[in-house]
């Protein structure tokens, strides 16, 4: 009798947590799927235009179950954006790790890009369309992801021996360059048809020497002239006399 009281205890304490992981997975799980068909039917359309039941559908639940992960689609929509731009801090630091010479940096940044953009195509697409004319609070958080994304860079700038007595605003003016040239650059991978590998190169090349006239622009460009602007401060920046 005590063997099958402490074989009936066991039982009524194990399956417990066995339950508890269960369901969170399960609740994990179906929240992916959200995303996931929520991207999925943004390929080729505004995040604006989808429905909550719609989603739900494509993601195989009732609609009833969606608000057991989302409040409603504005936080499906932040959570989309956040989810992209995980995609896209990978990106960047992958990018930052390696210590090469200009162009060979310039050359792996780029090829970076390209792969990041076909890997994850979809999160991209939907940061492309929503960023310029999507939902008013998706708009702005793909700002504010993009605007810590150059001020990142700008810290790493700061960080390099000769560009140490530049100030806050140029710094930040290279890193803007730098990461709109990169955004662009991804959008026009994503437009050219995806069957001419000719225009992808073009992309890629174009990308590149963006990136290189920005790189050899820094050197030649003093702190100063940012405070003076105006005739003075182009004559300045072309070197020094």
């Amino acid at each position: 009798m005590r063997h099958n009281g402490s074989m009936n205890a066991r039982a009524a304490i194990t399956p417990r947590p066995s339950i508890a992981i269960t369901r969170s997975e399960r609740k994990r799980q179906t929240r992916e799927a959200l995303l996931e068909a929520a991207l999925e039917l943004l390929e080729d359309r505004s995040f604006g235009s989808l429905s909550l039941r719609e989603v739900a559908r494509s993601a195989g639940i009732v609609p009833t179950g969606f608000y057991r992960h989302f409040d409603g689609m504005e936080e499906l929509g932040l959570a989309l954006v956040d989810e992209s731009f995980r995609t896209l801090r990978q990106m960047i630091r992958s990018a930052r790790a390696g210590r090469q010479d200009t162009t060979n940096a310039i050359r792996a940044s780029v090829a970076i890009l390209v792969r990041h953009v076909h890997e994850h195509r979809l999160h991209f697409r939907f940061i492309a369309r929503e960023r310029s004319s999507g939902v008013p609070a998706l708009r702005r958080a793909i700002h504010n992801e993009i605007r810590l994304f150059s001020s990142e860079l700008a810290i790493d700038l700061a960080r390099m021996p000769f560009l140490g007595d530049w100030s806050s605003e140029d710094l930040h003016m290279v890193s803007g360059l730098l990461v709109d040239t990169m955004v662009s650059t991804a959008e026009a991978i994503l437009d050219a048809a995806p069957d001419d590998p000719a225009a992808e190169r073009e992309i890629v090349r174009m990308a590149e020497k963006r990136l290189l006239l920005i790189a050899l622009g820094v050197p030649r460009w003093r702190p100063s002239t940012a405070a003076s602007g105006g005739e003075r401060g182009e004559r300045r920046a072309d070197g020094p006399s």
